[in-house]
């Protein structure tokens, strides 16, 4: 517990930080832009990052996962490994960057908008750039080096801000567009340069006072692995992102397309912080169950769940109450018609976040197949009752059908869990944060909903449900005391 929760500490930090720097990019451009700009820039860029996360998660997730189990004792293997990885890797990087280039019109095409084809022409740089930067952020992961990645993740926050904004300011969305080119491209070469002036000496010193061995690790052990995971990430990106392609597809309406746009992204704040489990989850599941250290793997995952319950849902309940005015200060009066999608699509975020959580501990015990026919499971779903509810309700039917269908696969999940490692959230627990929670929402309605009051409202609800948690019992003494010495103490890195 005490590793999980420093690291989880450590990462978290940056995390918010590089997931802020998003939400003011986002804001900013916003209003620079205006709906319409806004959401032809939000198609460009989701579908480029889609592409961007499913060749940036594949090899290198199976690289990280075979490093954090031979970085102690075996130097020589994690440089064979990460040999192996870089050559699979640019194979398939720039593979899929010629294809996503002749594929373009295709594209645009089915999205009912030609004059989205120079946009994503120069959005095919970004995927190079990000994907290079991406796979240092795994080899980080698997060396356990937290803090650098760290790092680089602040690092990565700072250049986005710079360079997509300034750029955005003077050519719009081309300008934007470039800016997600420049910033993963600084991030790689820093990284690179880490990698060879720091992480690289200290293996080759490790390596010189380890006992000779013969190193065999075959490609097709990261490749087996690999196939599984992109098709997990390739579903699982096509679940959370469909919504927003068939309201552009379905209502051809740019205006409202920004309008779910900025719902989407500013209702997925939980998500995007919360992320920051997946990164030291994977591989610290990967050690224990590598171990056979069941006790170990399932403390781990039932603290994970029951720190991520207890912190998730004040979130999600105050987000979705406070829908209005939080769009009202990320983008301003023209996006808040999107404030009732929201409030519903919040519980949705709050369903799929343990959802993906979770799936990296699967995805660590090397249960990829369990993930992959999950997520697929949930594309098709969702994609079906998009298109239904769509056409009815507009961006609010797609509000429900994703929030419907991340609730179902969020119980498949935690059966899952269940199954394999015993863990499940106590019915104890769960009660007192339901009763908790549901004080909180209750409370929440006797306060003001203005523009900057509901911050300091939300503050107040927040410290409320906590209080309600700690006279139940759920919250106690020593969880203070070990949150407190987490963060008075810099957290090791392992």
């Amino acid at each position: 517990m005490s590793t999980l929760a420093k690291s989880a500490l450590w990462v978290t930090f940056s995390e918010i930080l590089f997931n802020l720097s998003g939400f003011i990019i986002h804001s900013l451009l916003g209003r620079f832009l205006g709906p319409a700009d806004y959401g032809r820039y939000g198609i460009v860029i989701t579908l480029t990052t889609m592409v961007i996360v499913l060749i940036g998660n594949g090899i290198p997730t199976a690289m990280s996962k075979y490093i954090s189990e031979y970085f102690e004792n075996n130097s020589r293997m994690v440089k064979k490994i990460k040999k192996q990885a870089v050559l699979l890797q640019l194979i398939i990087v720039g593979g899929i960057t010629i294809l996503f280039f002749i594929s373009i019109p295709l594209i645009c095409r089915a999205l009912n908008d030609p004059t989205l084809i120079p946009l994503f022409r120069i959005s095919t740089l970004i995927i190079p750039a990000f994907a290079a930067a991406s796979f240092y952020f795994s080899y980080y992961t698997g060396l356990h080096q937290f803090n650098i990645q760290a790092s680089l993740k602040t690092l990565r926050s700072i250049f986005r801000i710079v360079f997509v904004v300034a750029l955005a300011y003077f050519w719009k969305v081309e300008g934007s567009i470039i800016g997600y080119v420049i910033a993963p491209g600084l991030v790689f070469l820093t990284a690179f340069m880490v990698d060879k002036f720091y992480i690289e000496p200290q293996l080759n010193k490790k390596i010189a006072n380890e006992k000779e061995r013969d190193i065999e690790f075959p490609w097709k052990k990261l490749v087996n692995y690999a196939w599984q995971i992109v098709i997990f990430f390739l579903a699982y990106e096509l679940l959370i992102s469909i919504d927003l392609y068939l309201v552009k597809a379905l209502l051809n309406d740019d205006h409202l397309t920004g309008i779910y746009n900025a719902a989407l992204t500013v209702g997925r704040i939980p998500y995007y912080i919360f992320y920051a489990m997946t990164v030291f989850l994977l591989p610290m599941i990967s050690k224990s169950t590598s171990e056979n250290n069941h006790e170990k793997t399932a403390k781990i995952l039932g603290n994970s769940l029951r720190i991520m319950l207890i912190l998730l849902v004040p979130m999600i309940i105050l987000m979705s109450v406070f829908a209005r005015p939080i769009l009202l200060d990320f983008y301003g009066a023209e996006y808040t018609e999107g404030a009732y999608a929201m409030s519903i699509l919040e519980y949705g975020v709050g369903f799929l976040t343990i959802f993906y959580v979770m799936s990296f501990a699967l995805n660590g015990a090397g249960k990829t197949k369990v993930i992959m026919i999950i997520s697929i499971f949930g594309f098709f779903m969702n994609a079906i009752l998009n298109y239904l509810l769509i056409k009815e309700y507009g961006i609010t039917g797609s509000a429900v059908a994703t929030t419907v269908t991340s609730f179902i696969i969020m119980l498949w999940m935690l059966y899952y869990l269940w199954k394999y490692f015993g863990v499940l959230i106590k019915i104890k627990s769960l009660l007192k944060i339901v009763i908790a929670g549901s004080l909180m929402y209750t409370s929440s309605f006797l306060f003001s909903k203005g523009e900057i009051a509901f911050l300091f409202w939300s503050i107040i609800l927040f410290a409320f449900y906590l209080i309600i948690l700690f006279g139940l019992g759920e919250i106690k003494k020593e969880d203070w005391q070990f949150i407190k010495n987490s963060f008075a103490k810099k957290p090791s890195v392992n």
